[in-house]
C-alpha cells in the first residue's frame, strides 16, 4: 500500500484536532516540530475560521509607502532621463524646490525605482584615503578662496581643448568655464580679468603647481602669479600630487567632463555652448549637498573687492630696502647686478637684512631668496623647495 502524501494544512489540521482531543500544547508541539507560539496560532485560526483559517496568508504588508504610483513613476523618470548624472537626493532636492505640492517618496525610494528601470550604472568600488582638512581653513564666506584649474584636455575638431576653470570655494559657485586651446599664459590672463571684472578679487587663488599657476622660479612664481599677488591675491598650491587637496573643485570637474565631454562636441564653438550652459545648470538647478540642498548661485555674492583700473604697487616695511628687477632679471647691490628671476622683470622687490652679512629677498608677502654680502660679487641663494608647498607663507 503506496504511503499517503500530507501537506503543511493537512498537518495542521491534524495537530488542532489532536490538541482538541488532548489538550496537550506542549507534547504535541514538540512531535510536530514547531513552537507553543505557533501552535496557539492555528489553534486561533481554526476557531475563527474553520479549515480555511489553515491555509498560508499573503505576506504583503497591509501598507507600502515604498510603493510609487504610475503618474508619479513617470513623472521621475522623466526628470532622471533629463538629469541622468544626478542621484536621487541631489534630484529629489530639485523637484521639491519646483514642484512644493507634489508628494515625493524618499530618495532611497526614488533610487530604486531608478535601478529597476534601468537608470543606474554600477559603479566600481573606489578607495578613498583620509581627507585633506588644511587647505580649506580660512574658506568660510563667499570670495574667501576661488579654486582654478584646467581640466584635463580633449580633442575638439582638430585641436585640443583646455577647459579653464574657476570656482568659489564656498559656495561651489563655478565663475567661470572657458575653452582654451593651451595652457599658456596670456589666453588665461584675459580669462581671469573677465572673470575678476563681473565678480571682484578673491582673497586666496587655490590651484596646483602646473603651468600657467607655478613655475621653477624663486617662489614658484609665474607670471600669472606675479599678477596675481600685485592685486592683493594671496596664493595656496596644494602638494604635488594631490589633488584630493583641492578636492571641491576637483568633484566638480568629474560632473564637468560626464555632462559636455563623454563624448565631446564637435567644434570649439558649440563645446563653449555646452560649457556654458552646464555652468548655468550647476549654478543656478542642481542642489549641492553641502549647503543643505541649496544651489550655488543662492549662497554666492560678489566680492567687494573691485578689480582696479591700474594694478597697484607693492607695500613693504620701513626698514626694507627696495629695488627695481630689470627686464634681463637682474637688479642692482652694492654696485653690482645680481640675477633673481626674468618672470619678475620691472617689478619692485623687497630686501630685508637677517644678520651682518646676509639679506631676505621678497616679492610683497612671498619670501624668495637671501642675498649674501659675504661674497664679492654678492649671490642670491635660493632655498630648494620642499615637498610640500602650500601655502605659501606671508611675511
Amino acid at each position: 500500500m503506496p504511503w499517503k502524501e500530507t501537506c503543511r494544512v493537512d498537518e495542521r489540521e491534524r495537530f488542532v484536532r489532536l490538541y482538541r482531543e488532548t489538550g496537550a500544547m506542549s507534547a504535541l508541539c514538540r512531535e510536530f516540530g514547531i513552537s507553543r507560539k505557533s501552535g496557539y496560532k492555528w489553534v486561533q485560526r481554526f476557531t475563527a475560521d474553520g479549515a480555511a483559517g489553515l491555509a498560508d496568508r499573503s505576506r504583503r504588508p497591509h501598507s507600502s509607502p515604498s510603493v510609487v504610483d504610475q503618474q508619479l513613476a513617470a513623472f521621475l523618470l522623466r526628470a532622471r532621463r533629463e538629469y541622468p548624472f544626478w542621484g536621487p537626493r541631489k534630484l529629489r532636492a530639485f523637484l521639491a524646490a519646483r514642484n512644493p505640492g507634489v508628494h515625493l517618496p524618499a530618495a532611497s525610494t526614488i533610487g530604486e525605482l531608478f535601478k529597476r528601470n534601468g537608470l543606474v550604472v554600477p559603479r566600481k568600488a573606489r578607495r578613498f584615503g583620509f581627507a585633506a582638512t588644511q587647505p580649506f581653513a580660512g574658506c568660510r564666506a563667499p570670495n574667501d578662496v576661488w579654486c582654478a584649474d584646467f581640466k584635463g584636455d580633449f580633442p575638439v575638431d582638430d585641436r585640443r581643448c583646455y577647459p579653464l576653470t574657476v570656482s568659489d570655494g564656498f559656495s561651489r559657485y563655478l565663475l567661470c568655464c572657458d575653452a582654451l586651446t593651451s595652457t599658456e599664459t596670456d589666453p588665461a590672463v584675459r580669462v581671469f580679468e573677465s572673470v575678476f571684472r563681473e565678480f571682484g578679487l578673491p582673497s586666496a587663488m587655490r590651484t596646483d603647481n602646473g603651468s600657467p599657476f607655478a613655475a621653477p622660479a624663486p617662489g614658484g612664481l609665474s607670471r600669472l602669479a606675479v599678477w596675481w599677488v600685485r592685486l592683493g591675491i594671496r596664493l595656496e598650491r596644494i602638494e604635488p600630487g594631490h589633488p584630493e587637496q583641492n578636492g571641491r573643485h576637483e568633484r566638480m570637474h568629474r560632473t564637468l567632463k560626464q555632462e559636455t565631454a563623454s563624448p565631446p562636441e564637435v567644434s570649439f564653438k558649440r563645446q563653449q555652448l555646452s560649457f556654458d550652459d552646464f555652468r548655468r545648470r550647476f549654478n543656478e538647478e542642481r542642489p549641492h549637498q553641502a549647503l543643505a540642498d541649496q544651489t550655488p548661485s543662492s549662497v554666492y555674492t560678489p566680492s567687494p573687492r573691485p578689480f582696479p583700473s591700474k594694478l597697484p604697487e607693492l607695500e613693504y616695511p620701513d626698514d626694507f630696502e627696495l629695488r627695481r628687477v630689470r627686464p634681463t632679471g637682474v637688479f642692482r647691490w652694492r654696485g653690482q647686478s645680481v640675477f633673481l628671476s626674468s618672470v619678475l622683470a620691472n617689478e619692485v622687490i623687497g630686501i630685508q637684512q637677517t644678520d651682518t652679512d646676509r639679506w631676505r629677498v621678497y616679492f610683497g608677502p612671498i619670501p624668495l631668496a637671501v642675498l649674501d654680502d659675504n661674497s664679492w660679487p654678492p649671490r642670491i641663494i635660493i632655498p630648494r623647495l620642499r615637498k610640500k608647498v602650500s601655502p605659501i607663507s606671508p611675511v
